[in-house]
C-alpha cells in the first residue's frame, strides 16, 4: 500500500521554478524515479485528488495498483460558520481589509507575485493588508522579506509573520477579511481546505487540483500574474454581497473533508486490497 502527496516530482515545470541546476529540483527528479517505482509496484495506491491521480498515472504510463480516491480531513477547530463582513467602505488605512495567506515560501508558493499584488493595491488607494504566516525557505524566502522591505519600508500593509504553531492558526483564519491562495502546485491544498472550513471568502490559483477542490465557490487568477491576482482580490473586496455567497458556499464544500470518514475509507481500502492479494 502507498499514498501520492507530492506533485512537485511529477510536475517538471513547476519544479524548474527552484533553478534549472538547483539541488532541489535534482531532489524531485530522484524522488520522481523512487516514487514511480514504489507506485508501480504496489497492490494498492490511494490519491488525494483526482487531478493528482491523472497526473501520476499519465507520467507513469499506467499503474497496475488498485486506486482509491481518498482525500484528507479538516481539523474540526478550523470550521467557523461565515461572519458578517464588512463593506471595503467600512476599512481604512487604520482598520485595513485584511488579506490571509498561509503557506511555506517557497518559489511555487507565489508570495512575491501575492506581495506585489497587495501593493498594486496600495497604490491604488485600497486599504488593504496581507500577512503572510508561513517558514521562510532559503534564498526565496529572504527574497520575498527584501520585496516586502521596497515596496513597504514603514511595514504597514505587508507582514511576514514567519512559522507560526498549528495549533494557533484557526485564530488567524478569524482575524481575516479573504484568504488569498497563489500555489501552482498542490497535490490536496490542505491550507485551502482549512480557509473554507473558517468561512472565508477565497481567491485562489487556478492550477493544479485548486478548482476541483473550491468548485465555484472562489475567485480565481494566473498565480504567475501579479496584475491578474490583483484584480481578483479587488473583485473580492469590492463586492460583499459576492465575498459573502463565496464564503458560504466553500464552508458548505468543506464539510465533506472529514478525517473520520478519511479513516473509514483507508481502513476499506486496505482490506479491500489485502483480501483480494490474498486469493
Amino acid at each position: 500500500m502507498t499514498m501520492s502527496q507530492n506533485m512537485l516530482p511529477f510536475e517538471p515545470k513547476e519544479a524548474l521554478r527552484f533553478g534549472r541546476f538547483s539541488l532541489m529540483r535534482l531532489k524531485m527528479r530522484l524522488l520522481r524515479a523512487t516514487q514511480g517505482r514504489s507506485f508501480r509496484q504496489a497492490d494498492g495506491l490511494i490519491f488525494l485528488t483526482r487531478y493528482a491521480q491523472d497526473v501520476v498515472s499519465a507520467a507513469l504510463g499506467g499503474l497496475r495498483a488498485q486506486k482509491a480516491l481518498i482525500s484528507h480531513g479538516v481539523e474540526p477547530r478550523f470550521f467557523c460558520k461565515p461572519r458578517s463582513l464588512r463593506a471595503l467602505a467600512e476599512c481604512s488605512p487604520e482598520a485595513p481589509f485584511r488579506v490571509l495567506y498561509v503557506s511555506i515560501m517557497m518559489p511555487y508558493k507565489h508570495q512575491i507575485e501575492a506581495v506585489r499584488a497587495v501593493g498594486r493595491l496600495r497604490g491604488q488607494g485600497v486599504p488593504i493588508e496581507l500577512s503572510l504566516v508561513g517558514a521562510l525557505w532559503g534564498q526565496y524566502g529572504a527574497a520575498v522579506k527584501a520585496e516586502c522591505e521596497r515596496l513597504d519600508p514603514q511595514h504597514t500593509f505587508l507582514h511576514v509573520l514567519g512559522a507560526l504553531p498549528f495549533a494557533d492558526l484557526h485564530r488567524r483564519y478569524g482575524e481575516a477579511d479573504a484568504f488569498l491562495f497563489p500555489s501552482s502546485c498542490e497535490n490536496l491544498p490542505n491550507i485551502l481546505l482549512e480557509a473554507m472550513a473558517a468561512g472565508l471568502p477565497i481567491a485562489s490559483a487556478r492550477s493544479g487540483p485548486m478548482p476541483e477542490v473550491l468548485g465555484d465557490s472562489g475567485v480565481y487568477f494566473d498565480p504567475t500574474s501579479d496584475a491578474e491576482m490583483a484584480a481578483a482580490v479587488l473583485t473580492l473586496a469590492e463586492d460583499v454581497d459576492l465575498r459573502q455567497t463565496l464564503a458560504a458556499n466553500a464552508y458548505e464544500r468543506a464539510q465533506a473533508y472529514s478525517w473520520a470518514r478519511c479513516a473509514e475509507q483507508t481502513f476499506a481500502f486496505i482490506a479491500q486490497v489485502a483480501n483480494e492479494a490474498a486469493r
